[in-house]
């Protein structure tokens, strides 16, 4: 039951409903289209010909004058022969209204007023009506008193006609429609089942070459171009499979860089350790020198866990944020009056470029990690005696902050990767500059839980600008 739904839903099974309507709908619009058609036809020629016979008719009885004398046997005789053979009836009504004429002997004597016979008296105008349901075809004839003036009408021919031989011919018509109608549908259904298969085996290749990657039985790209949808689906795929494992080289190059930070300090305290307690007498000096060195080793540890905790907090979707309105000119001014005492030591001047005052909804502990890791690495990798310059600014829609310092440079190489988790540019330097990797990659998740944006130009040997976007309005 459950794989018949799944049928119900597949495309092969919509591509059948579009062959189908395709296919039977227009065929029984036209099978139906051909018998009104025939009923028309038909009863177009049958009112021609009775009224052709009723024209002579007609005139024979106003040459007869059988208005005022019924008892021609020629004229009574032939509307007797033509009732029969339309298998009808006809009435012959006088001025009065009367019936003067029945062929079927009914209502002979009686009064017949009905609107098509009180036109044709007034108006002098024959009239034909189809009854479809009731299957017969009924026409008045006005008679005049001669055949040489006809301006009074002295009296009306009624006729009604049988069209049962029509609609006999019309109850065979349908059903052979229908019968073509049938085999119709079989084959529609039977090529359509046929044809929406091949015209899905494509995608079940797409189908299988997925199941094959994911079971593990294929480590290369799939392609599939016998349509354009199934080329533009395999192109997306392979670009998710690109990301993917992207991102499990990341994932594991992620690993063994937490790995190697994690052991290069417990390292450092085992060697330290096992020194002390391979020596006797150890002089107090050298003792004190080595505790401190572990004192030191330990705050990079508790340092590298520390980061580690914080960025793992901001990949986390469901992030806790505290949004609150936060001045941002007096935010940055407060880091840079934190970081002043480090710019201090090595003659590097920390500026402030406000254009106006902004005002933002922000998580105020997470901007100030991101900004300050900005400021503190343009302080670290800067050059003795050189500039730090922070600028803001803002427009009616999102608020900008720049850091731009005098130091080093990014070699163009590495841009793409300084927001990598433990990347470190110049590695040959990496235990000379204070810093565990992760600030870039800690700033970068800040300022994207705020749906901002962080880019990074840099110029070998002339300095490096990073200029971060955010909102003024939180979007949560």
């Amino acid at each position: 039951m459950k794989m018949n739904f799944k049928f119900f839903k597949s495309l092969r099974f919509r591509i059948m409903i579009i062959l189908v309507i395709i296919g039977i709908i227009p065929s029984v619009a036209v099978e139906k289209g051909i018998v009104n058609s025939y009923e028309d036809r038909a009863v177009s020629l049958r009112s021609f010909g009775v009224k052709n016979q009723c024209d002579i008719l007609v005139n024979q009885l106003i040459k007869e004058q059988y208005l005022n004398d019924q008892s021609s046997e020629g004229i009574n005789s032939e509307l007797t022969m033509l009732s029969n053979v339309y298998s009808g009836r006809i009435l012959i009504i006088d001025q009065d209204f009367r019936v003067i004429k029945d062929t079927y002997d009914i209502d002979r004597g009686r009064y017949m007023i009905s609107k098509e016979v009180v036109r044709c008296f007034t108006e002098g105008k024959e009239s034909s009506i189809y009854d479809r349901k009731n299957r017969y075809i009924e026409m008045t004839l006005p008679i005049y008193q001669g055949l040489e003036e006809k301006q009074q009408v002295s009296g009306v021919l009624l006729i009604s006609v049988s069209t049962e031989e029509i609609v006999a011919s019309i109850e065979i018509l349908e059903q052979k429609g229908l019968m073509i109608l049938l085999i119709i549908a079989v084959l529609v259904l039977g090529l359509g089942y046929v044809l929406a298969g091949i015209l899905m085996k494509p995608f079940a290749k797409v189908t299988r070459a997925i199941e094959d990657i994911t079971d593990g039985f294929q480590d290369e790209k799939i392609s599939v171009p016998d349509y354009t949808e199934t080329e533009l689906i395999t192109d997306a795929f392979n670009k998710m499979l690109g990301r993917v494992k992207s991102l499990d080289n990341s994932r594991q190059e992620f690993v063994s860089n937490v790995s190697h930070e994690l052991k290069t300090p417990l390292t450092s305290m085992k060697v330290l350790a096992d020194s002390l307690v391979g020596q006797e007498n150890v002089p107090v000096e050298l003792y004190q020198e080595f505790m401190q060195d572990i004192a030191e080793e330990i705050d990079r540890e508790n340092k590298i866990i520390t980061d580690l905790l914080t960025l793992v907090k901001l990949d986390k979707k469901a992030a806790n944020v505290n949004i609150e309105t936060v001045n941002i000119n007096e935010l940055l001014e407060l880091i840079l009056k934190r970081l002043k005492p480090i710019a201090g030591k090595r003659n590097i001047e920390l500026v402030l470029e406000s254009y106006r005052p902004v005002n933002a909804e922000v998580d105020e502990t997470k901007l100030t990690l991101a900004l300050n890791n900005l400021v503190e690495n343009a302080i670290k990798y800067n050059v003795d005696e050189g500039w730090v310059r922070v600028s803001l600014n803002a427009d009616h829609k999102y608020f900008y902050v720049t850091v731009a310092d005098s130091g080093k440079g990014i070699p163009e190489e590495s841009i793409d990767h300084i927001f990598e988790r433990f990347y470190r540019v110049d590695k040959s330097h990496s235990t000379e500059i204070d810093g565990t990797g992760l600030g870039l990659a800690i700033t970068r998740s800040a300022i994207m839980m705020h749906h901002g944006a962080i880019r990074v130009r840099s110029t070998e040997g002339e300095g490096t600008t990073f200029s971060v976007r955010i909102p003024l309005t939180y979007i949560g």
